[in-house]
């Protein structure tokens, strides 16, 4: 008898097939029949008439890693239909180190507060090495399916110290024991390592303000790290520092494959950028040079909606990239931002970082940061430009003032790059760049992207720029085959993780992430997105229903349910 029955449903099988009409049979957790008709006897029948059953979402891009300690259901990407996180990403992970050096390395990353951080600190569990790591996980009661990257911060950090790993150039025995560990966590079943370059970045506690320490290494260091996974054909992740174009020709250098291995190279980010509208092209004829050329095995990874980031009046990650900014942003108090707002030679520098266009990376045009909540309530709704020419001011001068006046009090958004649906929808479509890079779990306060998968879905069905087939093959089959997990896939033996969707509502606009006072983080905001409820009528994972119409079962996190993915050999 089998446990689930599923009957007349669509069936998409992850793997960009023809959707067909049919039935699934799940028995103790795996997937033992497809077919247009099963007759066998079922503890439970679904009639799925008029839905599409799909394998769950993959998501290629979060920093999950601290919040699973705390809350590992992860219910916020699963309701949006994700069984399948892969986390370690930037160079951030736990998987070895000091917990107080991790929290320091995490929290402005994450915009975690420091009560939650203690929180994690008090029931963290000791692990000396990655493989006692990779057990810790497998005692979690895990919601999704977990497939760990080691971060190359927390192995420099753990090895050098965190003042050495921030101020100098490691010694060849700490290269050899950053290798070692490296090696032995490859060997141990972690899906491959990540990089960081990205200045956006920084750390808190006794070093706030500094860069964390995967971007303070040379390159030599990077490419020891890359030919462990080159040699075993694992993931590198990277994220390049737009602020110096030679990381560019750094991380093209690592992924090529002439005379050597081709590197399974993933790329932080293709992207639409407002402050230039050129660079999304640049994108594909680089990846034909690279993979064909070069002889590579590389993916971008994209966003799928437009890049809209929430900020408090000075606290946000768009500052992170200035050195005026990330000296508000290091700040622990209002108390300390009024400190520096009252120097007038702050003021002036201020000024000049802002105008200052140099290889920027967010647009930082007045006229495109709208004000959403504020003391002054006749402003909300219009850009800072608008309120300057309303108020007869010097724009930059006005935001200054307001930021100083209101700090966090003001709460203001804005769209740095996807905006435009071309271009998003060329970058999706191309084979070379992966609809990934939700951030989950990172910069809670500032965005939510839980949905990314279901967003690609929803412009598949609207604008018919690739099939409902290809689109769901891009966010399960492609991403696990590349990736090379066991998961993303409909098939006799695989596990039951799987999505029930109404297509009825693919058809709605995205909405809007909102903030809520989020329980798992404590009562702390969080922003999150509730427009799939419409669209996800149920998500299993092994097959049991954790997710019903919006409600989120109690099992999710308090059983294991997901477990964690080793990369498939060959």
């Amino acid at each position: 008898m089998l446990d689930l029955l599923i009957k007349n449903g669509l069936i998409f099988d992850g793997l960009g097939s023809a959707a067909f009409k049919g039935d699934i049979g799940i028995k103790q957790g795996q997937i033992v029949a497809i077919s247009p008709d099963i007759s066998l006897e079922a503890t439970q029948v679904v009639d799925a008439s008029g839905l599409w059953v799909t394998p769950g979402f993959i998501d290629i891009h979060t920093h999950y890693d601290l919040e699973l300690e705390i809350a590992p259901g992860l219910s916020e990407s699963v309701r949006h239909g994700v069984t399948t996180v892969v986390i370690g990403n930037c160079s951030l992970s736990v998987a070895v180190g000091e917990p107080q050096m991790l929290a320091d390395i995490f929290q402005r990353v994450e915009t975690l507060s420091h009560r939650l951080i203690a929180k994690w600190l008090n029931q963290s569990v000791s692990w000396q090495t990655p493989g006692e790591y990779l057990h810790h996980l497998q005692q979690l009661p895990l919601g999704p399916n977990v497939a760990p990257m080691l971060g190359h911060s927390a192995v420099r950090a753990h090895v050098m110290g965190l003042e050495r790993s921030l101020t100098v150039d490691p010694t060849p025995g700490e290269l050899n024991q950053m290798e070692q560990i490296a090696e032995s966590a490859l060997d141990a079943g972690f899906l491959g390592i990540s990089i960081d370059m990205f200045p956006w970045h920084r750390m808190s506690g006794e070093w706030r303000g500094s860069t964390i320490p995967s971007q303070h290494a040379k390159l030599p260091e990077y490419a020891r790290l890359a030919d462990l996974c080159r040699q075993r054909d694992r993931v590198f992740q990277v994220t390049p520092n737009l602020q110096r174009l030679a990381s560019f020709v750094d991380i093209i250098g690592l992924g090529s494959g002439i005379g050597q291995p081709p590197l399974r190279l993933t790329v932080l980010s293709a992207l639409d950028a407002v402050h230039n509208r050129n660079l999304w092209r640049v994108f594909s004829p680089l990846l034909w040079i690279w993979n064909r050329l070069l002889r590579g095995n590389v993916r971008f990874q994209t966003l799928t909606e437009p890049f809209t980031i929430y900020s408090d009046g000075p606290v946000t990650p768009l500052f992170e990239e200035f050195a005026t900014g990330a000296q508000l942003n290091s700040c622990d108090s209002r108390e300390e931002r009024q400190a520096l707002w009252a120097s007038e030679t702050f003021r002036i520098q201020f000024r000049k970082d802002w105008l200052n266009g140099w290889r920027k990376s967010f647009h930082r045009d007045l006229k495109l940061m709208e004000i959403l909540s504020c003391p002054e309530s006749s402003w909300q709704g219009l850009s800072f430009a608008a309120v300057a020419e309303k108020m007869q001011r010097d724009p930059v001068e006005l935001f200054m003032d307001l930021l100083q006046q209101y700090d966090t009090d003001l709460r203001w958004v804005a769209t740095g790059a996807n905006d435009r649906l071309e271009p998003r929808l060329a970058m999706m479509k191309h084979p070379h760049i992966l609809p990934g890079f939700t951030d989950a779990g990172a910069h809670v306060r500032n965005l939510g992207y839980y949905d990314g998968a279901l967003s690609l879905l929803k412009q598949a069905v609207t604008t018919n720029f690739m099939t409902p087939e290809a689109a769901i093959h891009r966010v399960t089959g492609e991403p696990a085959q590349w990736f090379r997990l066991d998961a993303g896939v409909l098939k006799v033996g695989a596990k039951a993780d799987l999505l029930l969707l109404n297509p009825v509502g693919l058809r709605a606009a995205i909405a809007p992430p909102v903030e809520i006072l989020d329980p798992i983080l404590d009562g702390e905001p969080r922003m999150v997105k509730r427009g799939s409820d419409e669209i996800i009528q149920s998500v299993y994972i092994k097959g049991v229903p954790v997710v019903s119409q919006g409600e989120v079962s109690s099992r999710l996190g308090s059983e294991p349910l997901g477990t964690v993915l080793f990369p498939l050999e060959g």
